[in-house]
């Protein structure tokens, strides 16, 4: 065991400790936070705009600051990104992460002196947590990978521009630079499939001990090291025993995994967005993750079944409940004001606070008055294949409103690693699922509005080529796992 594996130890400890302290008094935390942004904001544009110098509490808030979208939001971006100073948060940020957006092209999310640090804390402190439960240390002897975007960053009015994963990339402490791996020059690779090509390349002689990334990219690595090798992972790199992941749930890839490494290893999940970084596990046996409080983020949530009401209640951590359905609501250190990133999220936990994330706001299906979320389709997924040797890949879901007979229906997009025999028990199974945690869905099937769900088998590598055509391969894009039109299904390649 080397010195740095033996120091990760008590270092792990006292970071322990120092979480414990915010988690232990989190309102307290969280009105602190909330207090400091006021301040510090105050004198910026946005803060003369809304009155920030009346604002003494949440209250005061909500009356003066609206929920916005980043296209609510984008005049004051737009100044920002054209140079000018203390528009959202004081003086200039430091990056912007550009992400690609819906409606509004591409995104340009600040990131400044003062948010920059947590970034990377969390991401340190996701794995000190993981080795203060454990007592395993030893993997930071071994080699490290991140599948991420480009570090390659262009410079825009003395602000430095890039995706989140390459800025990022400039963070990694000193003492993990010898560990970690791709190298630069193949990290700057743009094209996705050369780049995954070149990091099996050079991984491939490593100890690697620990690998991360988006799961559905991290699968591609994998799949191309078994091609490379003919063997499972877990041959290749017989000390790898963690992989950290975020962005999706990992659960509908768990089995493909455990079959790809040929055994079980531990994960640790993380859910940072351009945007923030806004939780992660902090306990192996525990659902969910420790939402941070005091990473300079105000977190306000919105009943999602209320979300598009003209006036919807904004409640803090304070009123929040087990098991509800909410929109996270953002105000940061990075100019952002009450800021809703797209996201819902159910709490697991409230002592300490743990969320999931359950899907998106706009990601949903309610062409018929389902309401059918993202969690509700993986988690039935996950039911109907778990105890079978089904390995699934990939898949969407879409609403059918116009069959060419009979009633509509929703439209699985399944991508399988092995077909299963019975392709109809499978659907009826994972149908029951869904019923059995959506009661609008339920009650439309037996209403006979609705008749159960339909599976189409996608051609190997549907997914990967489709993604491939609009330009989002690799990185941090995800496929939608449900949408509320065919826009992504229309024209898929698919197997009746």
């Amino acid at each position: 065991m080397s010195l740095k594996s033996v120091l990760a130890k008590p270092f792990a400890k006292r970071v322990y400790k120092s979480v414990l302290k915010w988690a232990n008094s989190p309102i307290e935390t969280q009105d602190k936070v909330f207090q400091a942004l006021i301040s510090d904001a105050a004198g910026t544009a946005f803060g003369r705009d809304h009155d920030f110098v009346s604002i003494n509490n949440h209250a005061d808030f909500v009356k003066r600051v609206p929920i916005r979208d980043y296209e609510a939001l984008k005049s004051y971006v737009e100044r920002v990104v054209a140079g000018e100073e203390d528009v959202l948060w004081k003086g200039k940020p430091l990056y912007f992460a550009k992400t690609s957006g819906t409606t509004s092209g591409a995104k340009y999310i600040p990131i400044t002196k003062q948010s920059m640090p947590y970034h990377v804390e969390a991401a340190r402190n996701a794995i000190l947590l993981y080795i203060q439960e454990t007592g395993n240390s030893k993997f930071v002897d071994g080699k490290m990978i991140f599948l991420q975007g480009s570090p390659i960053l262009k410079e825009q009015n003395g602000i430095q521009l890039g995706r989140l994963s390459g800025i990022v990339a400039h963070y990694v402490p000193k003492y993990l630079q010898k560990n970690r791996l791709p190298s630069w020059e193949t990290n700057c690779i743009e094209d996705w499939e050369t780049k995954v090509d070149a990091i099996v390349e050079e991984t491939l002689p490593e100890n690697m001990t620990v690998i991360s990334g988006i799961p559905s990219w991290v699968q591609m690595y994998f799949e191309k090291l078994q091609q490379k090798t003919g063997k499972k992972v877990g041959d290749v790199f017989k000390n790898f025993n963690l992989f950290i992941f975020g962005g999706v749930n990992y659960e509908p890839y768990r089995a493909k995994f455990e079959n790809l490494i040929g055994r079980k290893v531990d994960s640790i999940e993380l859910y940072p967005a351009s945007e923030g970084f806004f939780a992660y596990q902090d306990r192996q046996n525990e659902k969910g993750m420790l939402l941070l409080l005091n990473s300079g983020i105000f977190y306000e949530f919105i009943k999602a079944d209320e979300f598009f009401n003209e006036n919807p209640k904004r409640i803090t951590i304070k009123d929040v409940e087990i098991g509800v359905n909410y929109v996270m609501i953002i105000s940061t250190n990075a100019g952002l004001w009450g800021y809703n990133i797209g996201d819902t999220v159910q709490f697991t936990s409230t002592k300490p606070y743990r969320v999931i994330v359950s899907g998106r706001i706009k990601h949903f299906i309610s062409a018929f008055g389902e309401h059918v979320i993202g969690k509700e389709v993986e988690q039935a997924m996950q039911e109907a294949i778990s105890e079978t040797n089904i390995r699934v890949s990939e898949f969407t879901v879409a609403p059918q409103i116009n069959p060419d007979e009979g009633l509509p229906y929703h439209e699985w997009f399944i991508e399988f690693e092995n077909e299963p025999d019975d392709l109809a028990d499978l659907a009826k199974r994972i149908d029951a699922s869904l019923q059995k945690q959506n009661v609008y869905y339920f009650d439309l099937i037996e209403g006979k509005v609705l008749r159960p769900l339909v599976i189409r088998k996608v051609k190997k590598d549907g997914f990967k080529n489709y993604m491939k055509s609009i330009g989002k391969l690799g990185g941090q894009n995800k496929l939608p796992r449900l949408s509320n039109d065919r826009s992504i299904v229309e024209g898929f390649p698919h197997v009746d």
